[in-house]
């Protein structure tokens, strides 16, 4: 897969819009194939065969690198198990279990709050000063995945009633956004290394919930199409947007690429509405308009102020 990626053509793979832009239609893909599992196969055995396989296409490519960079990410390792557990096993388990309960709309536009948790995780656990306006964005993006969750009944909201799938979808959505913030200090190798040594302890410590649904008895091996469902999530969102999105770091920086990650809701609504026939209705369209405008928002004066030090330094 590592080679595929880099074979794309040397135009291709320098494109950095470009490379981004497959990485957002993925991630939204991922909340399509969320739902078509739903009745083909189980969550866990999703999760499983997901980490599996990915550590399948990129272990083989990166074994020496691996090795190679071992020695620095071993006294991590206690780190790296939490963050798999949480950011990777724990995330795709809650996700696909709340991919039977709610719609492929609903996931994405509530995945729009990951990076509004990531910047109150950031204030609670690094002191990080926050401005009026992402104070502002912050309670834009929640009303947002407020409404979303609601689903646009204001009696809904004055009882505190949330749907159960978009519930499980916000608690999914705070363990990522701890792995994000975990991120912040993990070994210096690699990128790409890093994640296939997260893949690989994903597959192990993914195991028990598959035992736990063999035992239920509510494990479902994948049919024809809940094998490519499988396939997808992992060679697109688990392999090459991961690849396409480091690519696009290194043509232009974290804080550039970061926000093409806002494009996942709205590609997953415009997905779920066209292959799904998910209805789109204004309660939506309100909801990805506050998301979007509240990430926007929260992100504004950090952009222009690493832009501005960014002139500076070109001075």
């Amino acid at each position: 897969m590592v080679a595929i990626a880099r074979r794309l053509g040397g135009l291709t793979y320098g494109n950095a819009i470009l490379m981004l832009g497959l990485t957002a239609l993925f991630f939204g893909g991922n909340t399509v194939a969320g739902r078509l599992a739903v009745g083909e196969v189980s969550p866990m055995v999703v999760v499983f065969l997901r980490w599996v396989i990915v550590v399948g296409v990129l272990v083989p490519f990166l074994w020496r690198r691996i090795r190679a960079e071992w020695p620095v990410m071993r006294p991590y390792l206690l780190r790296m198990v939490l963050m798999a557990v949480f950011g990777f096993v724990g995330f795709n388990t809650l996700f696909y279990i709340a991919a039977t309960r709610t719609t492929a709309v609903n996931l994405g536009i509530i995945q729009g709050s990951i990076p509004i948790f990531v910047l109150i995780g950031s204030v609670i656990a690094f002191g990080t000063g926050v401005r009026v306006l992402q104070v502002l964005g912050i309670l834009l993006t929640l009303a947002g995945v407020t409404l979303v969750a609601s689903q646009g009944h204001l009696d809904t909201l004055l009882v505190l009633a949330v749907n159960p799938g978009d519930g499980v979808m916000l608690i999914a959505c705070v363990l990522y956004s701890g792995y994000t913030l975990a991120l912040r200090n993990r070994p210096q190798v690699s990128g790409l290394v890093f994640f296939s040594v997260l893949s690989v302890i994903s597959a192990f410590t993914s195991i028990p919930g598959l035992v736990f649904e063999l035992t239920s008895g509510t494990a479902q091996w994948p049919t024809l199409q809940g094998w490519l469902v499988v396939l997808y999530i992992s060679l697109f969102p688990s392999c090459l947007a991961q690849i396409f999105f480091m690519r696009g770091v290194e043509l232009i920086g974290p804080a550039r690429a970061g926000v093409f990650i806002n494009l996942v809701p709205i590609f997953a609504a415009i997905l779920a509405v066209s292959i799904l026939g998910e209805p789109f209705r204004w309660h939506h369209g309100l909801a990805l308009t506050l998301v979007l405008g509240g990430i926007w928002l929260s992100e504004r004066k950090a952009a222009a102020r690493q832009g501005g030090t960014a002139a500076g330094r070109a001075r």
